[in-house]
């Protein structure tokens, strides 16, 4: 197996990955390749937008929402010329803020984590 080193088109950062991986990830994120953290909020993106939304959808309409979700994190991620170490950085403080949010709404994980819900992340 032989190791490509592959740039995020939406975040900048550089992975190490094999030739089967990279197209995988641009067969899901329609041709783009995106890092983890990026792949992962266009996922979290995209659960959303089906929550939001209790119809059913079909397939065309699915992957439309996907395609969608790609879009809008990459102009997201167009508005921040920084490092891509920052931008990760950030993208975790994000997903741990809403994480902890998701933690703190039931009532048995309010207590476990309410003191690490209310701690600020800068």
């Amino acid at each position: 197996m032989e190791i490509e080193s592959v740039r995020c088109e939406c975040c900048g950062l550089e992975e190490d990955c094999t030739q089967d991986y990279i197209t995988q990830v641009r067969d899901t994120f329609y041709g783009k390749w995106l890092c983890g953290l990026c792949s992962e909020s266009v996922r979290d993106e995209l659960i959303r937008g089906k929550n939001s939304n209790k119809a059913k959808k079909s397939a065309a309409a699915s992957s439309g929402m996907m395609e969608e979700a790609v879009r809008a994190h990459m102009s997201f991620c167009g508005k921040f010329n920084s490092n891509p170490a920052v931008q990760v950085a950030d993208g975790m403080r994000q997903m741990l803020r809403r994480r902890s949010g998701e933690l703190s709404s039931s009532p048995s994980a309010s207590k476990k984590y309410s003191r690490s819900a209310s701690t600020k992340l800068y």
